[in-house]
């Protein structure tokens, strides 16, 4: 535990902390847009913009948030007055976005070790300016992502509903567009451009096996999205010293196990969910009455019990029925 006293592991944890609140909490309107991979395209534009900072040798993190803002409204643009689809536009992205960070990376005699800390994520030399910065744009998303979430809600759930509502759907959208750019730029020290939208996506995944409000989800994906954080930065500091573990694939490795976990309790809360409204529901005089039933039914029978009217009914076999006196009426 001594190597949580050095000052570059306090300055990476307060880092992943920080990243691990702001990637879900942006990357849960993306998942309820359907546009779970514009994280990863953003992160593939934002190469490039590291790739201008370091051949003007200015700071790689400024010219990467200012290149994947432009990136991520370019996406928007294209996705809503082009004739090309969303994943048309982000592939566009992902290709020129890549192939360009390496290209300039290569013209300003940088090696390709010193981008891949950036590819991958290098969250132990991240400096105190550089933990500054992340704290206060990731705060800024936070915020945002929580303060206007009754209109990001609205818009991501229904936009011609919304634009009938009055609100500005375009600005909103280019506003998520731009908070994802600036969430790609904070995590890229963290777990690297080509990881980031593991940490956008899955722990919102994760958060929907257990929850169903859109709230519920929100608070809990920001919740698994730090605790991966700190988890995987924690997991990789104690094996450092037997095996080579890099932070940024560790955290993503342990938000993946967080999904396989919650995946089987997520499938068995959806079955329970659907047995206990599995009929719509009708009027007591459409009953049917049928044979005497082989066991008797109770609060201990193991089967899901449904309020109906005045009595209770139990699902069984895929029906539902209830005891009337002697015999038992089919619902």
């Amino acid at each position: 535990m001594d190597l949580f006293s050095y000052a570059f592991m306090q300055r990476a944890l307060i880092a992943a902390l920080f990243t691990g609140l702001a990637a879900p909490a942006i990357g849960t309107y993306l998942v309820q847009r359907r546009m779970a991979l514009m994280g990863d395209g953003i992160g593939h534009v934002a190469v490039t913009g590291v790739a201008l900072g370091l051949l003007t040798g200015t700071s790689p993190t400024w010219t990467a948030v200012a290149v994947a803002i432009l990136g991520a409204v370019a996406i928007e643009l294209v996705r809503e007055l082009g004739h090309t689809n969303g994943d048309v536009a982000l592939a566009l992205l992902f290709y020129g976005g890549l192939a360009g960070g390496v290209l300039i990376s290569g013209l300003g005699g940088n090696s390709t070790a010193r981008l891949q800390e950036y590819l991958f994520g290098a969250i132990t030399t991240i400096a105190v300016a550089d933990i500054l910065v992340t704290m206060v744009l990731a705060a800024v998303v936070v915020l945002c992502a929580i303060g206007l979430a009754p209109q990001l809600f609205a818009i991501a759930h229904d936009q011609e509903f919304a634009r009938v509502a009055g609100l500005r759907v375009r600005a909103y959208n280019l506003l998520v567009a731009v908070l994802a750019a600036v969430t790609v730029t904070v995590a890229m020290r963290t777990v690297g451009l080509l990881l980031v939208a593991a940490l956008m996506v899955v722990p919102v995944a994760t958060a929907q096996q257990l929850s169903r409000t859109f709230r519920t989800t929100l608070a809990a994906a920001m919740v698994l999205g730090a605790a991966a954080s700190v988890g995987g930065l924690t997991v990789s500091a104690l094996l450092s010293s037997t095996a080579t573990v890099a932070p940024g694939p560790a955290i993503v490795l342990l938000s993946l196990a967080g999904f396989v976990a919650t995946w089987p309790v997520g499938a068995w809360l959806r079955h329970r969910a659907r047995l206990r409204a599995p009929f719509v529901e009708l009027d007591p005089a459409t009953h049917e009455e049928t044979d005497p039933h082989p066991h008797d039914h109770g609060p201990a029978c193991g089967h899901v019990a449904v309020e109906h009217g005045d009595h209770v009914d139990y699902v069984h076999d895929g029906h539902r029925h209830a005891a009337h006196g002697r015999h038992y009426d089919e619902h």
